[in-house]
């Protein structure tokens, strides 16, 4: 009996995560809070005009909190960060978020990327109720309007 060569398997494959979930575009922030538990709430109405905070609704560290009281927070896996996220999927180095006229974040050369509700970014402006997907947790930004 003749060895028959078999094909090469192949060993990578694609992952588009825009087919894991639904993009949140049009969740209110209404809806957002009925998500949040009753100190959540109250943290989130304390917060003065123009503070922000990240609150991770789903996916790794679901409760964590982080607060945006600086006008430039880092955010990677290194302990040196404002935010540190403990994961492999998430670079040393990983994103930054500044507050002047609103918040903005800007990707740092990221291996992963850094997701918006769900589309790859480098920059862009960011609003109440958006989702911030880096590495694999997902963190929505809450902003006081007091």
């Amino acid at each position: 009996m003749a060895d028959k060569a078999l094909p090469p398997k192949d060993l990578t494959s694609t992952l588009n995560l825009r087919q894991l979930r639904a993009i949140p575009s049009e969740t209110k922030i209404a809806d957002l809070r009925n998500q949040l538990n009753a100190d959540e709430v109250s943290v989130i109405d304390a917060l003065p005009a123009k503070s922000g905070i990240l609150i991770v609704l789903k996916g790794a560290g679901v409760g964590s909190r982080y607060l945006l009281d600086s006008d430039s927070i880092k955010i990677g896996r290194e302990l040196n960060n404002d935010i540190s996220l403990d994961d492999i999927t998430v670079s040393r180095s990983h994103a930054v978020i500044t507050r002047s006229d609103g918040f903005k974040i800007k990707d740092l050369g990221s291996l992963n990327g850094t997701y918006v509700n769900a589309v790859a970014t480098r920059e862009v402006n960011l609003s109440a109720g958006d989702e911030i997907q880096i590495g694999k947790f997902h963190l929505t930004l809450f902003i006081g309007d007091k």
